[in-house]
This record gives C-alpha cells, sequence and structure tokens, in this order.
C-alpha cells in the first residue's frame, strides 16, 4: 500500500482563530474536556473564524456553540494574535490538512449569568463532555502540550482579569 506524502508544515499556512477566557464573578477561568479525545486536557473554548466573520463575532458564536453562554461581557482582547503549531503526526490530518496550525485572537470575557446557562450540548455537534472553573494560572498544565506556549501567553497577559468581581458567585 503507498504511503501517503509527507506534509513539510512550513509551506502550510494557519487557521485563523479565536479563544475564549472566560472569568465567573470569582475570576476563575472555563475549562473544559474535549469529546473527541482520551488524554485529561482541559481547554478553554476555541475555534475558527469563518469567511466574512470579524474575530469578536466569532468568539461570540464559538462560546454559544460550544457552551451555550449568551450572557457574556468583553472585557478586552488580546495585542497580538498567538500562534500554535499542530504536533508534525497531526499536520495533514487536523482540518483536511490544509494548515500547519492557529494563529489566534483571544478575548476575555466576563460571564454575567449562572452555571446552569452553561450546556455542553447547545450544538448538534458537541466538543466538550465535562467543564469546571479553575484559576487562570494553572491552564498551561491543564492543556495539550503542544498549546502550553499559547496557553501561557494567554495567562500572562489576562491575569489582570483574574480577580473576583461583585456579584452573588465572588463569595466564597
Amino acid at each position: 500500500m503507498p504511503r501517503a506524502p509527507r506534509v513539510d508544515p512550513t509551506t502550510l499556512p494557519y487557521r485563523r482563530g479565536v479563544g475564549i477566557a472566560l472569568f465567573n464573578r470569582a475570576g476563575l477561568v472555563f475549562v473544559a474536556r474535549r469529546i473527541d479525545t482520551t488524554a485529561e486536557a482541559w481547554q478553554m473554548p476555541q475555534g475558527g473564524i469563518d469567511k466574512g466573520e470579524s474575530p469578536r463575532a466569532a468568539a461570540r458564536r464559538e462560546l454559544l456553540e460550544e457552551t451555550g453562554i449568551r450572557t457574556a461581557e468583553i472585557l478586552g482582547e488580546s495585542r497580538d494574535w498567538i500562534p500554535y503549531d499542530l504536533p508534525r503526526h497531526l499536520v495533514g490530518k487536523a482540518w483536511r490538512g490544509r494548515f500547519r496550525g492557529q494563529l489566534q485572537k483571544w478575548f476575555a470575557l466576563a460571564f454575567t449569568g449562572d452555571d446552569s446557562d452553561i450546556d455542553l450540548a447547545a450544538s448538534k455537534h458537541p466538543e466538550f463532555s465535562a467543564w469546571r472553573w479553575v484559576p487562570l494560572a494553572d491552564t498551561p498544565a491543564l492543556i495539550v502540550p503542544f498549546k502550553r506556549p499559547l496557553y501561557e501567553a494567554v495567562a500572562a497577559e489576562f491575569a489582570r482579569f483574574a480577580v473576583a468581581r461583585s456579584g452573588p458567585e465572588a463569595a466564597p
């Protein structure tokens, strides 16, 4: 059986995407475990930008599709687009082999709803099987290793948003 030709990742472009650091009133961030992996890896909501869609609109759409959340306010966005590269064994497989990784614009959002608003089965194609709130600084240790530098950058830039805000959820 002939082997598929190896893809040189450096010849492929990055897929444009967004990431969402969703903070609750206690200053913790939302993470969820992907359905399609057996690894004990947790991530923040993220996904691609559709043609003609702004990054802000993509962030709101991805948040709704992946979590069912409609009640969130944008606090800020990353200064730069932050890249990550796929591991070599995934290049040529993920995204039908068209991209080497993603170049993401990240958004910090304040969750203004209640935990009961979170619905991981909100879309026809759920991506997550479980969720929880964690300190932002803990997220790099929870993500798959190849995304760790991205999460370290997001945690450093968005640390200012990881503070308790007034409201019922902020009480210990």
